[in-house]
């Protein structure tokens, strides 16, 4: 086993157990304060997933926002860590792959990405997009803050602006995207964009 292939779940568990985060911001992006500020009238009870949550910070946010959370991340030490962090609000957070994981019959109504389509080999991201587009219900959107640019050794591995249209644009229309603020960790500094895709009805 290659234990550098960041698809491999023994990947992020040796990151995890040594304290290697260089992903983890230790708090909610001000995009994603701004996106529930925006939407949260209008979004009581809607179903939100968190692929790769890590330590699961947003999990709160939107639980306050009124949202029905559910986070996923395939490392254990992950997991344990989010529980730690979220308290009373640890049961939200499971254990499983994304790729595999069954989540019901019942579609999401939005999925909010960061850091988690960059950690992915781009080998793997056609499954990425047609996950996405099987879990979020016609109109759902998938938002969040997503990679851009250059990495000479990643991973992360970033987009670019072909790649995202190639990869989201048969399932999914493109309905903004912004420039971060800044409010990043270093290995993504100036490389995050905030954008927002919604699933093609047809």
């Amino acid at each position: 086993m290659n234990e550098e292939d960041s698809s491999r779940t023994q990947f992020w568990v040796k990151r995890w157990e040594v304290g290697k985060l260089p992903w983890d911001l230790g708090h909610i992006p001000r995009e994603l304060v701004a996106f529930l500020t925006r939407n949260q009238a209008s979004q009581t009870g809607a179903r939100v997933l968190i692929p790769g949550c890590g330590s699961g910070y947003e999990v709160q946010a939107f639980h306050e926002a009124g949202y029905d959370v559910t986070a996923l991340d395939f490392s254990g030490p992950a997991v344990a860590h989010a529980r730690e962090v979220l308290g009373p609000l640890g049961d939200k957070v499971l254990q499983g792959n994304f790729f595999k994981h069954d989540f019901g019959d019942q579609k999401f109504d939005l999925v909010y990405e960061r850091g988690f389509l960059c950690s992915i080999p781009p080998t793997r991201w056609p499954e990425y997009a047609a996950r996405m587009a099987d879990l979020l219900a016609p109109g759902g959107r998938l938002v969040g803050l997503f990679l851009y640019g250059e990495e000479p050794e990643p991973p992360p591995f970033p987009l670019s602006d072909e790649t995202a249209l190639n990869l989201l644009g048969q399932s999914f229309r493109l309905l903004s995207s912004a420039e971060s603020s800044g409010d990043s960790v270093p290995v993504y500094q100036g490389m995050e964009r905030w954008q927002e895709w919604e699933r093609k009805k047809s």
